[in-house]
């Protein structure tokens, strides 16, 4: 049985989470092959030569950049495992994670989510909005907390799923930006009636943006919901909160509240003790001020 880990990236150099992943594959005796999928990046691309001198290790470039969702689609589709394992570029592998572990979890579903956690300490002093939301984000991802929303809980960042199933659902390619399309996956999953499962096998999340960085992220997602909203399930998330606030015919003060705070609530979260009460209300008044 074999599984093909996935690796999508975009100037990034994710040589070490190439290289553990391979040598994780050999020391537990999976046999696996480990894709990279180059999204037409423009920097930090030598290391790709190296580690493809590698047996088992292959590259894929894309002809043009395809996007999150794309360029995933285009490595599953150049992969020949019967197991799809799809990890950021921005993972490590820590010491307690497990090839083994996850192919087992085939036998319960198809589809296995191994979840995600943070370094105990900060390792961008200029990220604290972004650790401080994912260290608080980190109390509710045990697999216990993620399987009473198995579908919505859903994070391509670690995700198993088996070929068959991924090539008939696949990601939808209009989530070209930052934002949703795992999100999206997981809602089809559920109307497919695909089970997913969840268990404690984490990849450690290292990509800790800097605050304007992230903020800038954040922006791109919310622009992307409101494009693909209509897609979305409608109680859940921030579509389930501005559906709120329109039944209470709240939007207008929420629309006037953020064009005269919003600057202000930016500096907050681009300062180095951003609150994040005011993160989850920046969100909402972003996605409000889109119409």
């Amino acid at each position: 049985m074999m599984v093909s880990i996935l690796i999508p990236t975009y100037n990034y150099n994710a040589r070490a989470l190439v290289v553990s992943m391979h040598q994780l594959s050999q020391a537990e005796g999976v046999e696996a092959e480990v894709l990279v999928g180059d999204d037409a990046s423009t920097a930090e691309t030598a290391w790709m030569d190296e580690v493809e001198q590698e047996s088992g290790i292959r590259i894929i470039h894309a002809p043009r950049q395809l996007g999150r969702a794309g360029i995933r689609n285009l490595l599953a589709s150049e992969s020949n495992g019967e197991w799809l394992l799809f990890v950021d570029a921005d993972a490590v592998v820590p010491a307690d994670f497990s090839l083994k572990r996850y192919l087992a979890s085939g036998h319960e579903a198809t589809v296995i989510c191994g979840g995600l956690r943070h370094p105990a300490v900060n390792p961008n002093p200029a990220g604290t909005l972004r650790y401080k939301y994912e260290r608080h984000a980190d109390r509710h991802r045990s697999a216990a907390q993620r399987s009473q929303h198995p579908h919505s809980k859903l994070s391509t960042f670690n995700l198993l799923v088996r070929r068959d199933v991924f090539m008939s659902i696949r990601f939808d390619e209009r989530c070209e930006e930052y934002g949703y399309e795992d999100a999206l996956f997981g809602y089809q999953l559920g109307k497919h009636g695909i089970p997913v499962v969840h268990i404690d096998n984490a990849l450690i999340h290292s990509g800790i943006d800097d605050n304007a960085v992230f903020l800038e992220k954040t922006e791109t997602a919310m622009r992307t919901l409101h494009r693909i909203h209509h897609l979305m399930p409608q109680d859940s998330g921030i579509i389930g909160a501005v559906n709120q606030l329109r039944r209470w015919r709240l939007i207008p003060i929420v629309r006037l509240f953020f064009r005269m705070c919003g600057s202000a609530m930016r500096a907050n979260l681009l300062s180095r003790h951003p609150l994040l009460p005011l993160f989850q209300f920046y969100k909402v008044g972003y996605y409000v001020r889109l119409g």
